[in-house]
């Protein structure tokens, strides 16, 4: 008599839900406790130097539908261009700028904000400038990993056209996904999920 074999059943998979708001900005949620302010939400002080700009915009999915319940955090160098990290060999990052930002979205606009400067050129591996830029990484339900992308600025026009990560991007039309338009002294940048206007995502 031939048995059942005994194996067993993969779990199913879940994709990123509530906890991406109530576990990493609880205040925003309305848990207090935990955090005098939620991590990330300060980036500058009135010590900080370089030029003072806002970086705002809105997750869209594959609808077109802006996401209210998605996170962005950015990575940035300072107005020098060197990084708040250990690894920062070059020289010491400005002790008054955190490098790093969190903020979930919100309001029926679904917008993410953050006060922060505007960064310095920074090397390439192979010590080809790269143009300033900041990076961010997305995360939301429906998105199983965070999603990497950069935003560089529309006034850095001459160093943005030698940028080497931007040079290895095949459809040139796709460039300006990643390009923050400046109106005074904010940028704006949209990021699209999937369809026509899907941003440029880097795997790293």
């Amino acid at each position: 008599m031939v048995q059942e074999p005994h194996r067993l059943k993969e779990t199913p998979s879940q994709t990123a839900g509530p906890y991406v708001h109530i576990g990493l900005t609880p205040n925003f949620c309305d848990i207090h406790g935990v955090y005098d302010t939620d991590l990330g939400t300060a980036m500058v002080n009135d010590k900080t130097l370089g030029e003072r700009i806002t970086l705002r915009g809105r997750i869209f999915d594959g609808a077109d539908t802006v996401l209210r319940d998605s996170m962005v955090e950015i990575w940035q160098a300072d107005s020098a261009g060197f990084h708040n990290s250990p690894s920062e060999l070059r020289g010491t990052a400005d002790a008054n700028f955190t490098g790093w930002g969190r903020c979930p979205t919100s309001g029926e606009d679904g917008f993410f904000h953050f006060d922060t400067i505007k960064p310095g050129k920074v090397p390439y591996k192979d010590g080809r400038w790269m143009a300033p830029h900041i990076t961010l990484w997305i995360v939301a339900r429906g998105i199983n990993i965070g999603l990497h992308t950069r935003a560089y600025f529309s006034d850095e026009a001459e160093a943005n056209a030698v940028d080497p990560l931007l040079l290895r991007i095949e459809h040139r039309a796709r460039v300006e996904t990643m390009i923050a338009q400046r109106d005074g002294n904010t940028y704006s940048i949209d990021i699209h999920l999937q369809g026509p206007k899907e941003t440029v995502f880097l795997d790293i």
